[in-house]
């Protein structure tokens, strides 16, 4: 009698562990059903702090873009803003320039309106587009999650952009001090010299994106 219950407890409890397991799975699923290296990147026409509307293809000499989702409230978002800007110094000039998006739900977080971020963009000395997803149709097509989320896009001889890297700017959020790894320098080199990535993502660290209420 107590080995029947015994069995059937741990069947109950390996039930459970599946369901478990699945659940989990299905919600990653569902929060991450976006772009995947190798797939080309979704153009966009959105609107800058400056009132012009900005695509990929705005820079007819880019050679690629580092797409940086992120916002004015996150406190990661916020503690890699200086990282963000020297990406752009540094990569500008060889033909990868910055795109930041701010995808967040005003409702759910008044601080990242436009007019916040055209006061974060002035305050901070953003050297990049800074750009309003309202709809948040573009960091649902991306599949980004995070702030800060970045997509390292490639340009190809048809035009149109590649993505080869997904995931976070480095290997230290909270300290720029602290960096080992620096995983957007090192997949931007790559693509410069010609080749691929060794590294094509890491996951991404910070803030959820605030989604609108279905």
């Amino acid at each position: 009698m107590k080995d029947n219950m015994k069995r059937t407890v741990l069947t109950m409890a390996g039930v459970l562990v599946v369901i478990v397991v699945l659940f989990v799975n299905a919600i990653d699923s569902e929060q991450e059903p976006g772009k995947e290296v190798g797939d080309i990147a979704t153009d966009f026409n959105l609107k800058n702090i400056d009132g012009n509307m900005i695509s990929l293809k705005s820079d007819e000499n880019a050679k690629g873009h580092i797409l940086v989702f992120t916002c004015n409230t996150c406190p990661y978002a916020k503690m890699y803003e200086q990282r963000v800007i020297d990406l752009d110094k540094k990569y500008r000039k060889k033909g990868f320039s910055v795109i930041a998006i701010n995808p967040n739900d005003v409702q759910k977080q008044p601080g990242d309106s436009f007019d916040e971020m055209k006061i974060r963009y002035k305050d901070k000395g953003f050297t990049f587009p800074y750009l309003r997803d309202d709809t948040q149709e573009i960091a649902a097509a991306y599949g980004a999650t995070k702030t800060p989320h970045v997509y390292i896009l490639n340009k190809e001889s048809s035009g149109s952009f590649r993505i080869e890297y997904i995931g976070a700017i480095d290997d230290s959020p909270r300290e720029a001090l602290d960096v080992q790894e620096r995983y957007v320098e090192a997949a931007v080199d790559a693509l410069l010299k010609g080749e691929k990535p060794k590294i094509k993502g890491k996951r991404a660290i910070g803030c959820t994106i605030k989604w609108r209420d279905s």
